[in-house]
């Protein structure tokens, strides 16, 4: 029995599109000879489609693309497709579930329903579908496949999340009873750093548990903050990796069954920052190309934050359809100035100076009359001046939105997690724009991806190293005020990032942290208020790309107004 698992990217809510690429997919399998053919969860419309769920005409519509591509494409193939779908009864008195159903010579096989219902993290599947209870298998050329959906396999295991079905049936458990020799998965599990080995581990714990072959494929592309990474896996009824794809990239992994027990060879695991880089490449790329965006905008400032944001940009776009603005001020060094014009000429990119000193000066006239008025300090009077700062911020945000609304390209947001977390960041300034590309990246890991793209820049698609040495070498600042260092008022960032990973990611109390890594307590008791106290800031952020366990998104929900401090 020869298997195929098809990485599919979708565009959540394309159902036509969707189901036009698929019977792609599908006569692609069908002149490899293959009899099984696998497809992402909910591959007809994307995942996550959220309350367009709600809409019954989306369901309809979704049930109806199934039926068109079962019936017209399953040509001498088991096809297995997900989608929504209304359960019992009229539409409108139905409830959804999430469901695969499958196809063979153009008539419908059998529908399974999705078991465990992940509700956690960026999850919230309670919300929309009505979980199933019945294992469902299919014979394909004698073979008993049994079918799972994502979560029914990882079972929150991938998340930390295992405890949530603690009383729960095992669908794995069961399909192995009714006699599964094989269970395929489709998936949709949004990229995180580690996961993919974690789901390796996963299918070798199924495999030894149950002596059955195991195979998943996961949906690929970037939707909004999320990321997939369309890895296909197959592990053999002894717990052998037996094929995996590349992650990544839009190659149809195919398999012959029975597993053959010749030993195979599999590259090692890519390093964290090339995986890092292509989940980021591939979630601007996406980004852009599904809300039709053509160009990307970015304010250059020297730093590395911007550097590492341009050349995402430029690998995902081509360095011609990104522009890099430098914006001097009055406290902007030369090599600011200097490094900006360097990596735009190294990435190809379009660039432009805008120093800001003439809009800022107007700012200030306008503004000092009214303060001296109020009884409030003029701008500029007394160093240091938060708000002269802002202020600053504020010109360069405006410009590059006025950019951005001429021009018709996307301003992407250049901050880091780190930076996000504690507030160094202004609303309004450098919070303009509609993609942060690094606010789930912590600045120790935006220099070693720096430091990554220039030791391998052919590998990354660069000409030549990206980043300016002088870049990744100097001390980090925002260049708001006389002789400005982030170290001036936050701890060094190996000491910064390690607090923030302990109290956003682990979840650890203040407490834990100091037992866990002998850091000064009031330090790490300041930076935990400046977390709580910038939620703020991070409601009114762009949309981020999620590569971490727990980011700046719609997967952690903090209220704003509130006195907790653990």
């Amino acid at each position: 029995m020869r298997l195929a698992l098809v990485p599919f990217n979708p565009i959540v809510g394309d159902i036509d599109g969707n189901t036009a690429r698929i019977s792609q997919c599908l006569e692609e399998a069908r002149n490899r000879g293959a009899d099984l053919v696998v497809l992402p969860e909910l591959c007809i419309c994307g995942y996550p489609p959220k309350d367009l769920l709600l809409r019954r005409s989306f369901v309809t519509a979704c049930e109806e693309a199934i039926e068109t591509l079962g019936r017209e494409h399953s040509r001498s193939l088991h096809v297995v497709l997900g989608h929504p779908g209304h359960t019992t009864g009229t539409p409108a008195a139905s409830k959804i579930a999430n469901l695969l159903t499958v196809f063979r010579d153009g008539v419908r096989e059998a529908t399974y329903h999705k078991r465990l219902l992940p509700t956690y993290d960026v999850f919230d599947e309670d919300r929309y579908f009505e979980s199933g209870s019945e294992a469902v298998l299919i014979n394909v050329d004698g073979m008993q496949v049994g079918l799972a959906i994502c979560e029914d396999l990882w079972m929150g295991l991938d998340a930390g999340f295992q405890g949530r079905y603690a009383d729960a049936a095992d669908p794995v458990a069961e399909l192995a009873t009714a006699g599964a020799e094989l269970i395929v998965s489709p998936s949709a599990s949004p990229f995180v750093l580690g996961k993919s080995r974690t789901h390796h581990l996963i299918l070798e714990r199924h495999a030894k548990a149950h002596g059955v072959a195991m195979a998943s494929v996961n949906q690929l592309g970037g939707n909004d903050d999320l990321i997939f990474d369309g890895h296909s896996l197959v592990v053999s009824r002894s717990a052998e990796l037996v094929a995996s794809g590349p992650l990544f990239q839009d190659e149809m992994l195919v398999y012959d069954f029975p597993c053959s027990s010749e030993t195979r060879e599999f590259p090692e695991p890519p390093d964290t920052e090339k995986l890092l880089f292509e989940a980021l490449v591939l979630g601007v790329r996406d980004y852009l190309r599904k809300t039709g965006f053509k160009e990307a905008i970015i304010g250059l400032s020297g730093g590395i934050d911007s550097a590492v944001t341009a050349a995402v940009a430029a690998a995902a776009l081509g360095g011609d359809r990104v522009i890099g603005v430098s914006m001097p001020g009055k406290y902007s060094s030369d090599h600011s100035r200097s490094d900006a014009r360097e990596l735009a000429d190294r990435l190809g990119m379009r660039y432009e100076t805008i120093p800001i000193a003439p809009a800022f000066g107007g700012f200030r006239e306008v503004l000092n009359p009214a303060m001296e008025h109020l009884g409030y300090r003029k701008l500029g009077e007394t160093l240091p001046d938060l708000s002269e700062e802002n202020l600053q911020a504020r010109t360069r945000g405006t410009l590059l939105m006025t950019l951005s609304n001429r021009s018709g390209a996307l301003l992407l947001t250049t901050g880091n997690k780190s930076e996000l977390a504690v507030g160094y960041c202004t609303l309004y300034g450098d919070m303009n724009g509609g993609l942060a590309v690094l606010s789930d990246v912590a600045k120790q890991q935006v220099y070693r991806l720096s430091r990554y793209l220039n030791d391998h820049f052919a590998a990354c698609g660069f000409a030549h190293p990206p980043i300016p040495e002088n870049t990744i070498s100097k001390p980090p600042s925002a260049e708001l005020a006389p002789d400005q260092r982030d170290d001036d008022s936050l701890p060094p960032y190996e000491v910064l990032d390690q607090i923030i990973e302990r109290y956003i990611e682990l979840r650890q109390s203040t407490s834990e942290i100091v037992k866990t890594t002998g850091f000064d307590e009031e330090v790490v008791r300041r930076i935990a208020i400046l977390i709580d106290r910038n939620e703020y800031k991070r409601k009114q952020a762009a949309t981020g790309l999620k590569v971490t366990s727990v980011a700046f998104g719609q997967g952690r929900r903090m209220p704003i107004a509130q006195r907790w401090r653990s």
